[in-house]
């Protein structure tokens, strides 16, 4: 457990959750400091962070970690406490097209990081994964939901990547004593997201009435979390999570995409003509749903947010931001 005056290291806190988690963090543990490191590639944005830029228990550092040299300099000038593990290739259709890349970054980068931990002491290193790393569920069995013991079956180069970090993650643990934890979340929406991601690409498209693609039949069923839930149970496994243990986050909100997409649709004033079936993606998850019991029994951790209020906030956002 951890507790008192904390520096953490945010890697990837310029991205879509990381900075979302970086400005829960310094609203609700005023007396922590926050050194953020991030490449600031496609899908970072250093103005996610310009609220925070001015703060003075905030400092920013552009750095890629698999830049051992970079990061541990990084380390060793600012000495954090604690290390969370945002950073990561994301996109499954761009792990499809050219998959080394994320072999690079989501393996051998969190590589550096654990070594740069090990080096540096560090009390405890988080690792945010993906409930991706278990395959999918068949949609037909909806009594069915991942456990944190599932066995990996990744689908994806993406997925097959997190995966692989989070074994070598409990690697460290196991070997070197290295203090670790994992979480694995579902699908999140929010303030900052990648324009890339259905949520703010379908927003986009609709805004502009264009066709709005959907892959297959669209009927692909996700566990959808507003985004400051899942930074509240972050936090959370920061400070009571135990070391070396896994635990799952979701808000057990089932919705497919196309479910997904009409709502927005409907809330937009728009048309269901603009819905657009493609072909289906390579190696596409049936359905994704997660048991958080572990989360919320052992660590009395719960969503608080409402979905249809949260995600009526979010579509607010994009109409009245440039997403594009």
């Amino acid at each position: 457990m951890l507790a008192g005056n904390l520096k953490i290291a945010v890697l990837g806190g310029a991205g879509f959750i990381g900075s979302n988690f970086i400005s829960f963090i310094l609203k609700e543990r005023t007396n922590w400091s926050v050194v953020c490191i991030d490449a600031l590639t496609y899908a970072a944005d250093i103005h996610n962070l310009d609220d925070l830029i001015s703060k003075p228990n905030f400092v920013f550092y552009r750095e890629d970690i698999r830049n051992k040299e970079g990061i541990f300099k990084i380390f060793e000038e600012e000495k954090p406490d604690v290390v969370i593990n945002f950073a990561a290739e994301s996109s499954v259709d761009k792990s499809i097209a050219e998959p080394s890349i994320f072999f690079e970054t989501n393996v051998l980068g969190t590589q550096v990081l654990l070594d740069a931990c090990n080096k540096y002491g560090i009390k405890r290193f988080h690792q945010i994964s993906t409930d991706e790393v278990y395959g999918d569920l068949p949609l037909d069995r909806t009594d069915l939901l991942f456990k944190e013991d599932f066995p990996l079956k990744p689908s994806s180069p993406y997925s097959a990547s997190k995966a692989s970090a989070d074994l070598l993650v409990l690697s460290y643990h196991r070997t070197y004593g290295l203090p670790v934890t994992i979480s694995r979340s579902g699908n999140n929406y929010g303030p900052h997201q990648y324009k890339d991601k259905l949520i703010p690409l379908m927003v986009m498209n609709a805004l502009e009435d264009k066709p709005l693609p959907i892959y297959g039949d669209g009927l692909n069923v996700r566990d959808w979390i507003y985004v400051e839930d899942h930074c509240r149970a972050i936090l959370t496994i920061l400070e009571k999570g135990k070391d070396g243990e896994i635990y799952n986050i979701g808000s057990n909100i089932e919705k497919s995409n196309i479910e997904i997409v009409k709502l927005i649709l409907k809330e937009l004033n728009k048309s269901e003509s603009l819905i657009s079936y493609v072909p289906d993606r390579k190696g596409h998850d049936l359905r994704y749903a997660l048991d958080c019991s572990k989360i919320r029994n052992e660590l009395l951790w719960k969503p608080q947010s409402s979905f249809e209020k949260s995600f009526k906030q979010t579509l607010l956002g994009y109409r009245f931001t440039n997403i594009r």
